[in-house]
């Protein structure tokens, strides 16, 4: 008897199984079924505001299939974006502000959308920037950066008179100075190790690219070393003299006069 009651228990316990597998009990409610556009916008809105950001993304998903058209959808299209960025779905954010500016090019708000995209692609460029410094930096993907810089650049360009625009422009600054930073750490990379002239070929690129930036007496320094220990005096002569009359409150420069005058 003790073996056939458990044989039902297990029988019992598989019947229970099956009624799950099959969906047969109650499905979770959707308490949203019932909500108007401008309720959901504002219960979207709320929980934006109060950083609930996977909510806020979750009813304006919602307000964009159930209501894709009119006032409210273009504003969710919007806050979306922003939602995206906060709950660290990054992709997610830049494919909205794309589809955004595609479907809404002349919206007042088209510039917003711009801006975002600039803003997300700033934020996975700290952390590139923060990778600058590897062991080989010449490997070190700058993508990220560019487009961030490209971003606030097209926003600045269509949109000058936007209230991001300065915010963008000073961006564009900081970015610009980072990629500068990047191609000397490459040349001062190459020094290092010997490769001449591959360090002197990155130093010119940062003076054609990069000329008005703090790196380019980095680069012309590098272009002293780099040339002195390729043995030609007159060019390393010629990048010293232009780093004293551009930049001669340069630290490097007593260093430098010593390596050439040694050399000589």
């Amino acid at each position: 008897m003790a073996g056939f009651r458990h044989l039902k228990l297990i029988l019992f316990a598989g019947l229970l199984a099956g009624l799950f597998g099959c969906g047969l009990l109650p499905e979770k409610v959707d308490e949203t079924k019932s909500w108007s556009v401008t309720k959901l916008y504002s219960e979207a809105k709320d929980q934006l505001d109060s950083g609930n950001y996977k909510l806020a993304v979750e009813y304006l998903e919602k307000l964009q299939a159930r209501y894709p058209f009119g006032r409210y959808a273009q504003q969710a299209q919007l806050d979306l974006i922003y939602a995206y960025y906060k709950d660290n779905e990054p992709d997610s954010a830049i494919a909205a502000a794309d589809r955004f500016i595609k479907t809404n090019p002349r919206n007042p708000y088209v510039d917003y959308a711009f801006y975002m995209r600039g803003l997300i692609n700033f934020s996975r460029e700290e952390t590139a920037i923060n990778r600058f410094f590897p062991n080989d930096p010449a490997k070190t993907d700058t993508s990220v950066v560019r487009q961030s810089y490209n971003d606030f650049a097209e926003l600045v360009r269509k949109f000058p008179n936007s209230p991001y625009a300065e915010d963008a422009r000073k961006r564009i600054v900081y970015l610009h100075n980072s990629l500068a930073t990047h191609e000397v750490n490459v040349a001062d990379y190459y020094l290092r190790r010997g490769a001449y002239v591959g360090a002197i070929n990155r130093a010119e690129y940062v003076l054609q690219n990069y000329a008005r930036t703090p790196a380019t007496a980095t680069a012309l320094a590098i272009m002293v070393k780099a040339y002195t220990k390729l043995g030609l005096q007159q060019l390393a002569t010629d990048s010293l003299r232009v780093l004293k009359l551009n930049y001669p409150e340069s630290p490097d420069i007593p260093d430098l006069d010593e390596l050439v005058n040694g050399a000589a």
